[in-house]
């Protein structure tokens, strides 16, 4: 059976929507991030610096995956890896998807996770408003990336719903909160909250409201 390790508030949100989506049975150990506890967040179980977490990731870092022996602990890897093996059509049909999800994952990561966050932690802070202007100037160069590619389809992988989305969506998402910037991309928009209405993230994003922020 599948073990996912992490809190809903964390990227372990990636896979736990996939999850949603399958409707397959999973072990969930929600391992707190050690930060959290620093600022008040009080644990009930485990966190990212208990010994029998570090014993999984030992670099202490959520969420991690395991299954049949097999641990990962990079969400967008995790995410990718049961799209494949438990997937169907969320997952790839043929090499060419693999290529194309592995190639989404990275650009998520790579092009829009990093000024995404920026501008969510900025936000969260005080809204320091030079430093917000900053990283939404760089995430317009993937963003529009975006609006080209979904110019001809609702979605990214196959003109179908798959884990290219959920990786991708999920890293946008951090931008979300910014007061015109998605709005300039009316496809981008269009798609994730296209994604967003799907009952598995709904589910998923109402687990995460129970947990405390």
């Amino acid at each position: 059976m599948i073990t996912i390790y992490g809190v809903y508030r964390s990227r372990a949100s990636r896979p736990l929507w996939l999850l949603a989506e399958l409707a397959i049975p999973f072990r969930h150990v929600p391992v707190l991030q050690a930060y959290r506890v620093s600022a008040g967040q009080k644990p009930e179980g485990w966190t990212t610096a208990s010994p029998e977490f570090l014993a999984v990731n030992p670099q202490g870092q959520i969420p991690a995956f395991e299954e049949d022996g097999l641990v990962l602990t990079e969400s967008l890897a995790i995410t990718l890896h049961i799209a494949r093996n438990h997937g169907g059509d969320l997952g790839p049909k043929d090499a060419a998807e693999v290529a194309l999800m592995e190639q989404w994952a990275l650009f998520a990561a790579t092009s829009v996770e990093t000024p995404a966050l920026e501008i969510l932690y900025a936000q969260a802070e005080g809204g320091e408003q030079a430093g917000i202007a900053v990283n939404a100037e760089r995430l317009r160069r993937p963003l529009a990336r975006l609006q080209t590619h979904l110019e001809g389809t609702d979605f990214l992988v196959g003109g179908r719903f798959t884990a290219a989305d959920i990786n991708t969506a999920e890293c946008v998402r951090y931008a979300q909160g910014h007061p015109t910037l998605v709005g300039e991309y009316p496809k981008v928009k269009d798609w994730i909250l296209r994604c967003q209405a799907r009952p598995a993230f709904q589910a998923m994003w109402a687990e995460r409201l129970k947990e405390p922020a």
